[in-house]
């Protein structure tokens, strides 16, 4: 049995283009018809349906960014926000999947990336190969510049030793944006990105963690281990990794901001469908001043999160720096889906706890969000630097 899903409720009160509210339809299209049959199935297997991310491939969602010429659809980081947003209402499992490729992988590949680099690998990012960012390890989370996985220069490129922990995509990934020291007298002054390829001697991925939520979505450690990789695969500068990291991280924000905004509105329209059909004392729970006044405030801070998920999104789009307001869009909107969901449970008593209504994995869904891609204290920590400059 499946919870009652409510009418799609009003379109947002941000105003969209044309072509971005058809897009934004069309995704919603597909999350409703592909994924949302197959959420249970992939929540139990613990892996996104490859027949889903080859429709996603099809349809041009894994290179929404990327110009044309490398078969990317030209658009923008609003429209990855609402694909994003879109997929993670039915399963943010999916919806991650997306968002790394697009935030994390083709963003610094395509920005940072030789004209070689970028003919060889971007068209294939848009076609058939998942990719995945790297720069977590077991001992530097938060303390991303604290890592100790090593470049060594060799002849014609560098040997990296180091492991990698918290990869997102990493047990499809084909293609691995590596951060690595090449200088760690220097510090983070000596961290560089490489480009690695699944299959090069030495490089292994570890098992896939067993998770609270977004299960179906691979999270891996790599490990290298004598691992030669040629000049012709550093991304950027050497000695500029640092920069590429925050400069990616800060737009990959925005995706899990978007991340957010979806689950908490498909668990509220769960609960909003369910409040009307569910009967207690001779009405319906929808019928209680005390029910209605809890879906306001949670409806209210859901469309408060969008306002600043979209803002930076535009921002962003708009050449502007969105380290702060990236930082404050994550943080908010991370909070908010937390508390959401919870509430979402709540009101479907009993039921909500259980895994024969949809709730229960929208609220173990959500808690991902105040960890991945900076902490909640992180944000916090960037968000007083900014403010108090």
């Amino acid at each position: 049995m499946t919870a009652p899903i409510a009418d799609v409720t009003r379109p947002p009160l941000t105003i969209l283009s044309e072509e971005e509210e058809l897009f934004r339809a069309a995704v919603a299209d597909l999350a409703d018809s592909e994924v949302r049959p197959r959420v249970r199935e992939m929540e139990d297997a613990g892996k996104v349906d490859p027949a889903l991310t080859a429709k996603f491939f099809e349809l041009g969602l894994m290179g929404i960014e990327l110009p044309e010429q490398y078969g990317g659809a030209g658009g923008s980081l609003m429209m990855v926000t609402l694909a994003v947003e879109e997929l993670s209402k039915v399963d943010a499992s999916a919806a991650i999947q997306v968002d790394v490729q697009n935030t994390l992988v083709n963003y610094p590949l395509h920005r940072y990336g030789s004209e070689e680099q970028r003919a060889r690998l971007l068209p294939r990012m848009t076609s058939d190969t998942i990719g995945a960012y790297a720069l977590s390890e077991p001992g530097s989370g938060s303390d991303a510049f604290g890592l100790t996985t090593r470049a060594d220069r060799a002849e014609g490129g560098w040997v990296l030793n180091g492991s990698k922990a918290w990869i997102t995509n990493g047990g499809e990934a084909s293609v691995f944006v590596v951060f690595a020291n090449t200088a760690p007298a220097s510090g983070y002054k000596g961290i560089t990105a490489f480009i690695v390829e699944r299959g090069l001697a030495g490089f292994t991925v570890g098992r896939k963690e067993d998770k609270l939520g977004i299960r179906a979505s691979s999270t891996t450690a790599l490990h290298f281990e004598n691992v030669f990789v040629s000049d012709a695969n550093v991304l950027g500068v050497v000695g500029q990794g640092y920069k590429i990291a925050i400069e990616t991280l800060n737009e990959g924000r925005i995706g899990i901001g978007a991340q957010m905004l979806g689950i908490a509105e498909g668990a509220l329209r769960a609960a909003t469908g369910y409040l009307k059909e569910r009967r207690q004392f001779g009405k319906a729970l929808a019928d209680f001043q005390g029910i209605q006044f809890q879906v306001a405030q949670a409806a209210t801070e859901l469309e408060a999160a969008r306002l600043m998920v979209y803002n930076a999104a535009r921002l962003k789009d708009a050449g502007r720096d969105i380290a702060r307001e990236g930082a404050m869009a994550k943080l908010y909107a991370s909070q908010m889906c937390e508390r959401v969901t919870s509430l979402c449970v709540e009101l479907f008593g009993g039921y909500g706890y259980t895994r024969e209504y949809p709730v229960e994995k929208f609220y173990r869904d959500a808690k991902i969000g105040t960890i991945y891609e900076g902490t909640s204290n992180m944000q916090l920590q960037t968000i007083a630097k900014a403010v108090l400059k």
